[in-house]
């Protein structure tokens, strides 16, 4: 029997990153297959799911702009790289029988509908699991900055970051053998810490909106969904001082 839930509407953000599993580029169907399941399965459970993918496994602007490309010409190529992902998503829970929409920021309407605030908690309050792709549809933001906009705009209960690792560090865990994990902190600490949890644009919109976020790693088999039943996976972030 399923424990009732914590949190009732929730906001997913996914790493492009996420959907490669060991490949060096692009979407790892098998992994993908996999996040949907886990997805489907909160969301069967009782609840409201939206999800944000980045766009790092196939373009990263940033990155495309160190390289010398023009800053807004490469975050405008990300912001459609996570709109591939979103499909791919899409198309992936719709396989397992979800019932699914992708909401983007840019217009790109022969392909998603566009982003309205109102018409996402619609979908959300009728069963429907909304993907919301382009980030904020402006350059110089991150899809961390988009989840962190969204999850306040509908209202999320909390925000959900799936990493690699199993929550936040004082030191690289990879690096640093005895690093502590927080099993929480304060936006304050987080800012004092210097910790990078999220970029701080979005960090920021966390903070002032008073919206909880749980770091994770979604590695963690059933980890999506014990979190929903209330469980201290990973590190909660929530507060001030």
């Amino acid at each position: 029997m399923n424990s009732p839930l914590a949190y009732r509407r929730v906001l997913l953000k996914l790493s492009g990153e996420a959907l490669m599993g060991n490949e060096d580029y692009g979407i790892d169907p098998k992994v993908i297959g996999r996040l949907a399941r886990e997805i489907i399965e909160v969301q069967q459970a009782g609840a409201e799911v939206a999800l944000v993918i980045g766009g790092g496994n196939i373009f990263r602007g940033a990155g495309l702009a160190a390289g010398g490309m023009d800053r807004v010409t490469g975050d405008q190529m990300g912001m459609l790289a996570t709109v591939i992902n979103a499909l791919a998503m899409q198309d992936a829970l719709e396989k397992l029988g979800a019932r699914v929409r992708v909401m983007s920021a840019i217009k790109i309407n022969d392909v998603c509908e566009d982003y309205i605030r109102r018409r996402a908690i619609r979908h959300l309050e009728k069963g429907r699991i909304a993907i919301f792709a382009a980030g904020t549809g402006n350059p110089f933001f991150t899809t961390d900055s988009g989840a962190a906009l969204r999850a306040i705009e509908i209202g999320a209960d909390l925000l959900l970051k799936a990493t690699k690792v199993d929550g936040v560090y004082d030191a690289d865990p990879k690096k640093v053998p005895d690093a502590k994990r927080f099993d929480s902190l304060s936006y304050d600490e987080v800012i004092a810490r210097n910790l990078q949890v999220m970029d701080t644009a979005a960090f920021a919109l966390c903070r002032d909106s008073d919206m909880p976020l749980r770091i994770f790693d979604m590695d963690q088999p059933g980890a999506l969904k014990r979190i929903l039943q209330g469980e201290a996976i990973g590190t909660l972030v929530k507060g001030r001082g």
